[in-house]
């Protein structure tokens, strides 16, 4: 009985692991598919207006990174990332604190110049990390949070400028509590299938390939006008 116990534990496990994979790789590659049929510019919930009070901020704040394409392609990745980096959770963190500062660098006036394109490369490069199934340590997951964050929070500032104290804190609270929660399920996700597998190099590689993919049509998009 001890042994079929063990038989038993070890094919659940296995299947769990292959589903998860599976997963992970499969909804990367529809992502990427789905992003590629939206255009990059679609970052508008209340139709290109600014909102006008806290609700409409609130909501323009938590739809930006999701209809976003390129800053959603972004999001995921840095859950992927992070899920597979030695103490990654700094990433995200890191991210989410950065497009706050970024939104708060275009509403004082100052200018970002490529940020567009910058947030284009981002994904690219977060994709080659990925798809190269590079380890990085604490210092360049911080750097490469806040580097991507202050040119997607830049972008994120266009949605909201002129708008008064209320849409405006509103905005920001919006669009840091859904970047923290995509990011910090996939990296939950990415998490459990790390513990249940010993080898997710190769189906991390794949989704990398796909969001990289999605980048380099952004960043053609943006070039091409």
């Amino acid at each position: 009985m001890p042994v079929l116990n063990k038989i038993s534990q070890r094919f659940s496990r296995s299947l769990l692991a292959g589903l998860n994979r599976k997963l992970i790789v499969g909804g990367s590659v529809v992502l990427a598919s789905s992003l590629l049929m939206l255009p990059a510019q679609a970052h508008h919930a209340t139709g290109g207006s600014t909102p006008t009070n806290a609700f409409t901020g609130f909501i323009s704040g938590l739809a930006h990174p999701v209809i976003g394409p390129d800053h959603f392609a972004f999001v995921v990745a840095v859950g992927l990332i992070a899920a597979f980096s030695l103490r990654g959770i700094v990433l995200p963190i890191a991210f989410v604190l950065a497009t706050l500062a970024g939104t708060g660098l275009h509403l004082l006036g100052l200018t970002l110049p490529g940020a567009e394109i910058g947030v284009s490369l981002s994904v690219v490069l977060a994709g080659v990390v990925l798809a190269t199934n590079r380890k990085l340590g604490v210092e360049p997951l911080a750097g490469l949070g806040a580097l991507a964050g202050l040119l997607h929070g830049y972008a994120y500032g266009e949605a909201i400028v002129g708008a008064e104290m209320a849409p405006l804190a509103a905005y920001l609270a919006g669009f840091a509590v859904i970047q923290l929660l995509v990011s910090l399920g996939v990296f939950w996700a990415g998490r459990r299938v790390f513990n249940l597998s010993a080898g997710p190099s190769l189906n991390l590689r794949f989704a990398g390939f796909a969001i990289a993919g999605a980048g380099s049509a952004f960043l053609s998009s943006v070039l091409l006008g």
